[in-house]
């Protein structure tokens, strides 16, 4: 859609990292991620998803397979994606860098129970923060 000036308007949409858990701390780690207003939303229940179980398998297979057997461990783990609440947000600036900073240091601490790439992506808005609330 053009706006004033030629320029294309972007659809709104959120600023996700995709990342694959391991089952059996994902509860542990989407406390440990609420607790810094970062949101974990499972591919598989996602609003935004119309076909939530297939669109998370298509995600886990492209991640597992992408890396050429140095993530086959992950090849059962549940894709989500990693919103950032209100707090992170000022009006329609970008994300800040310490945004990024501190999603990544919380996902370090469990390194061994989770597999992701450095890097957003965007989704269609999803209910984060003071939507969700």
């Amino acid at each position: 859609m053009p706006a004033e000036g030629g320029a294309v308007l972007r659809q709104p949409h959120e600023n996700v990292l995709t990342v694959l858990v391991d089952p059996a701390v994902l509860r542990e780690l989407e406390l440990d991620l609420v607790a810094s207003d970062l949101w974990v939303w499972p591919v598989s229940t996602a609003p935004i998803c119309a076909d939530g179980p297939r669109a998370a398998f298509q995600l886990r297979r492209r991640l597992v397979e992408a890396r050429r057997g140095a993530w086959d461990v992950a090849a059962t783990w549940v894709p989500v994606w990693i919103a950032f609440g209100e707090t992170w947000r000022h009006g329609t600036d970008p994300l800040p860098w310490e945004a990024h900073t501190a999603l990544y240091r919380l996902l370090d601490a469990h390194a061994a129970q989770v597999r992701y790439r450095k890097g957003l992506t965007g989704v269609p808005r999803l209910a984060v923060g003071r939507e969700a609330a």
